[in-house]
C-alpha cells in the first residue's frame, strides 16, 4: 500500500463512529454548556467546535444586526471568528472589531486572512487588519485562498508573505500561521509539499469540508488524513457550501453540519447572516453525538449522484468564489 492509499484509508476509518476520536488525534470533545470545545492541532488551543463565518456577517444591511450575531455566538459559547481582510471592503472586519471592543475581546479566538503575495502587500494587510478588528493580536492569520499550483511558491519566496508573517509573530502581532483554499486539494498537497521542503509547519488548514466533498476532488479524502497526521488544526467550511449543498434537495442544513461535526474537524466554520442561521447551527452543536457508521453511509449514498459533476461545489468548477483571481490587485 502506498502513502496515498494508506492515506485513503485513514480516511475512511475517520468516518467511523468507535474510531473516530483516536483518528482525530487531538483529545475528546469537552462539552461546557451547549457548546463543544475541541483542539486546533499541535497549538493546543481550545476551540469552539463551531465558528461564526466572517463573510456573512457583513451581509446584513445594518451593521447592528452583525454585531448583534457576533455578541449572541459569543454569549452562547462560539468562540472562534473567521473574517477576512477582504470580506465587504473590510466591513466584516470592522463589525467585528466594534463587537469586541466590549470586553468580549479575551473570550474569543480570533482569526483573519490576508490576500498579499508580497512581503510589502502581506504586512500592510496585517497592520489594516488589526485596525479594523481593534485589536494588538491577531490569534491565527491565514494565507488566503491558496487555489493556484503556483501560490504555495508565492508564499515561500524570498520578500514574499511568510517573511512578513515572521516578522508580525517576533512582533506579537499575530501569534499562529495557516493557509485556505477552496478550489482543488491538489493545490493544498502541494502547499503542505513546499512547507514540508522548507521546514516549516503550518498551525491550520481551511478546506471545504460537507457532504458532496467526499465524492467530488475530496479535501476529505486526500488532504483531512494529513493533517490529522502531522497536527495541522484542520478548519472545515462551505459545510452548506453557501447553500448550493442544500440545492440537492437531498440533504438538510442540521445533516449537513452534523456531517463536518463528525469529521476529524477542530472547528465547522458555518455562516450566519440571521439570528435564525445562528440558532441553527446551535441546535446542530447541541444535537450532535458521534455519527455511527450506518447514518454516515446513508448520507453518503444519498448526496452520491448530485456530488457527481461538481455543480453544486460552483467554488471547485468555477470562479465566483475566486476573490483574488477578479481582485488580483489585492494580491499586491
Amino acid at each position: 500500500m502506498d502513502r496515498r492509499d494508506a492515506l485513503r484509508t485513514l480516511a475512511t476509518i475517520a468516518l467511523t463512529g468507535a474510531a473516530h476520536d483516536a483518528v482525530r488525534g487531538q483529545a475528546s470533545d469537552a462539552k461546557a454548556g451547549e457548546m463543544i470545545y475541541r483542539t486546533l492541532g499541535r497549538t493546543g488551543e481550545k476551540v469552539s467546535a463551531i465558528g461564526l463565518g466572517g463573510h456573512h456577517i457583513g451581509r446584513p444591511k445594518d451593521p447592528a444586526d452583525g454585531i448583534r450575531i457576533i455578541h449572541a455566538a459569543i454569549d452562547h459559547g462560539i468562540t472562534f471568528m473567521d473574517n477576512c481582510w477582504d470580506y465587504h471592503d473590510g466591513e466584516s472586519e470592522r463589525r467585528m472589531g466594534v463587537a469586541l471592543r466590549d470586553g468580549r475581546r479575551p473570550r474569543v479566538f480570533l482569526m483573519t486572512k490576508f490576500d498579499g503575495r508580497t512581503k510589502a502587500s502581506t504586512a500592510s494587510q496585517i497592520d489594516e487588519s488589526l485596525k479594523r478588528l481593534q485589536t494588538d493580536v491577531i490569534d491565527l492569520m491565514q494565507y488566503h485562498e491558496n487555489i493556484r499550483m503556483n501560490d504555495p511558491d508565492r508564499f515561500f519566496a524570498t520578500g514574499g508573505p511568510l517573511e512578513a508573517l515572521l516578522e508580525a509573530k517576533k512582533a506579537g502581532k499575530i501569534r499562529y500561521i495557516g493557509f485556505t483554499g477552496h478550489k482543488d486539494p491538489a493545490v493544498h498537497a502541494r502547499m503542505l509539499d513546499v512547507a514540508a521542503q522548507n521546514k516549516f509547519h503550518f498551525d491550520s488548514c481551511q478546506m471545504p469540508l460537507n457532504v458532496l466533498d467526499a465524492h467530488f476532488k475530496s479535501f476529505e479524502h486526500d488532504i483531512l488524513p494529513r493533517l490529522v497526521q502531522d497536527g495541522v488544526g484542520v478548519l472545515g467550511m462551505k459545510p452548506m457550501g453557501d447553500g448550493f449543498v442544500l440545492k440537492t434537495g437531498v440533504v438538510t442544513p442540521i445533516e449537513c453540519l452534523h456531517y463536518a461535526l463528525n469529521l476529524p474537524t477542530s472547528v465547522v466554520i458555518t455562516g450566519c447572516e440571521s439570528m435564525e442561521r445562528l440558532e441553527q447551527a446551535l441546535q446542530a452543536v447541541r444535537g450532535f453525538t458521534p455519527m455511527p457508521r450506518a447514518v454516515v453511509d446513508a448520507l453518503l449514498q444519498k448526496t452520491k449522484e448530485s456530488a457527481a459533476s461538481g455543480q453544486f461545489e460552483p467554488f471547485k468548477t468555477t470562479t465566483m468564489f475566486d476573490g483574488t483571481t477578479h481582485n488580483p490587485q489585492w494580491m499586491g
